[in-house]
């Protein structure tokens, strides 16, 4: 039941695995992913065909598990990564998903029951393919355009 799985992180507080993939033209997902759910795939879709623009699936199929976050229209997500470090104290516990068409990183803050209960939207204005949390506690980025880099989130001065 999934498409394309793009980045798949697991919360190290609660032990929760969490993915996003790629939908078809619009309706990338985050899916908490539990064993011996169906994610719908192509059944259950939140996107539309690329050619005819007709919808791809249906939305909420019974018996199938909802994404926990549809994103219409599509950041394109990538690499994952939960912020457990102490530079940025108010991240700490956030889910942070790296966006290749948004040229983005979102930062996701869940409830103690794995809801979403808000999202931020970090603009980075290059492709970002990955996300990680380095050893010094710091986010780190790489992007993916021809002269890609790697890029260190700090604290504003």
């Amino acid at each position: 039941g999934h498409r394309n799985i793009q980045g798949m992180a697991s919360d190290p507080a609660s032990g929760r695995v969490w993915a996003t993939e790629h939908g078809p033209r619009g309706g990338d997902e985050l899916n908490l992913i539990a064993g011996g759910n169906n994610y719908g795939w192509p059944v259950q879709s939140y996107g539309a065909d690329y050619k005819t623009g007709e919808p791809v699936g249906q939305k909420g199929v019974p018996g199938m598990t909802d994404p926990k976050v549809a994103w219409v229209p599509s950041p394109a997500p990538s690499g994952l990564a939960f912020y457990t470090g102490s530079h940025f104290p108010k991240w700490r516990g956030s889910l942070f998903s790296g966006g290749l068409a948004a040229q983005d990183v979102r930062r996701i803050v869940f409830d103690k029951d794995g809801n979403v209960t808000a999202q931020e939207r970090l603009d980075i204005g290059k492709r970002v393919r990955d996300v990680k949390q380095g050893p010094d506690g710091y986010l780190y980025l790489l992007t993916d355009e021809s002269n890609g880099q790697l890029l260190r989130i700090e604290p504003a001065k």
